[in-house]
């Protein structure tokens, strides 16, 4: 039978990607583009702040550029003639590229001012409505891309060696009662927390229909050292003191009272790491009737060699 073992810990979800979008300066929301809770795309407008005093600036930056480029136009003209010298052509040229940062400085300010999404994902409710002010830092929105999470969770540092990436692991939510489900390792934070003596863990969930949220306390049970060994059903183990025992059936049709060294329980049956080889047979039921060395028959077809007493 195939046994998994389990390595159970508490995680915390975390978004695919999420970012804090907020004012670079203080000015006056002009527009909020976004709804709350709704979907956003990668480079959409989330809000845009006023940039009067901006577009003024670059349109005075903008006519000196060009008449900077006019001048030098001119003066390589003359300088082609000989009417000009290198001096003030070089001049020029220095004063039209000043003119065209100018410009450029000014357009990226007008930028600032535009707030885009840097990548598709849910818009966190609204705390700001148009018209208002706000200072820089301010919070507009979060963006959560949650099309993927992040499940992150502390593992023991007694219990590392079992984990590498690429093992599944299994997760349940208080959300979704009787609900699993599954993921994959993809890092191990390589530092030991010195504290807590655990390295943090970090599984990727898919989460196409974007049930599971960030901030979720989570579940996690991760499957390791997976094995086929012998089994035998619950009922078929009898337990003194620290003791395990099964009763052996032998080609006699005598049993014998057989010490075994138990391993994980699953559905119904319990692993055997020592004591039973794989093909031997062992009584099930009734073993509080079962003595060492009785005679007992094997219910069932004659050809398995069946029981019963």
């Amino acid at each position: 039978m195939r046994f998994i073992d389990r390595i159970g810990a508490i995680g915390t979800a975390r978004a695919r990607e999420q970012v804090t979008l907020s004012a670079p300066v203080t000015e006056r929301i002009l527009r909020i583009s976004f709804t709350d809770g709704g979907y956003v795309a990668s480079g959409q407008v989330i809000a845009v702040l006023a940039q009067g005093e901006e577009s003024a600036m670059l349109a005075d930056a903008q006519a000196r550029a060009r008449e900077a480029n006019q001048q030098l136009d001119r003066i390589k003209s003359l300088r082609a003639r000989g009417f000009a010298t290198n001096a003030s052509l070089d001049s020029q040229v220095a004063l039209a590229a000043s003119a065209r940062a100018s410009a450029a400085q000014v357009r990226a300010q007008i930028g600032d001012r535009v707030i885009r999404a840097p990548f598709g994902g849910f818009a966190s409710l609204r705390t700001v409505s148009a018209g208002a002010v706000v200072t820089a830092g301010t919070p507009i929105a979060t963006i959560s891309d949650i099309s993927e999470i992040k499940l992150d969770f502390p593992v023991p540092e007694t219990s590392l060696a079992a984990i590498t990436a690429g093992q599944s692991i299994e997760v349940s939510a208080a959300a979704f009662p009787g609900e699993t489900f599954r993921g994959t390792v993809s890092t191990i934070d390589p530092v030991i927390d010195p504290n807590t003596r655990s390295a943090t863990v970090r599984a990727i969930l898919a989460n196409r229909d974007h049930r599971l949220k960030p901030g979720m306390l989570m579940t996690v049970a991760v499957e390791t050292s997976p094995r086929v060994a012998p089994a035998v059903p619950e009922l078929a183990i009898v337990g003194q003191g620290d003791d395990r025992f099964v009763f052996v059936l032998g080609r006699d049709g005598k049993v014998a009272r057989t010490r075994v060294r138990t391993g994980l329980r699953s559905n119904g049956m319990v692993e055997v790491l020592e004591g039973v080889r794989s093909g031997q047979r062992v009584v099930s039921e009734g073993v509080v009737k079962v003595s060492d060395g009785m005679t007992v028959r094997v219910a069932g077809p004659a050809d398995t060699k069946p029981p019963a007493g």
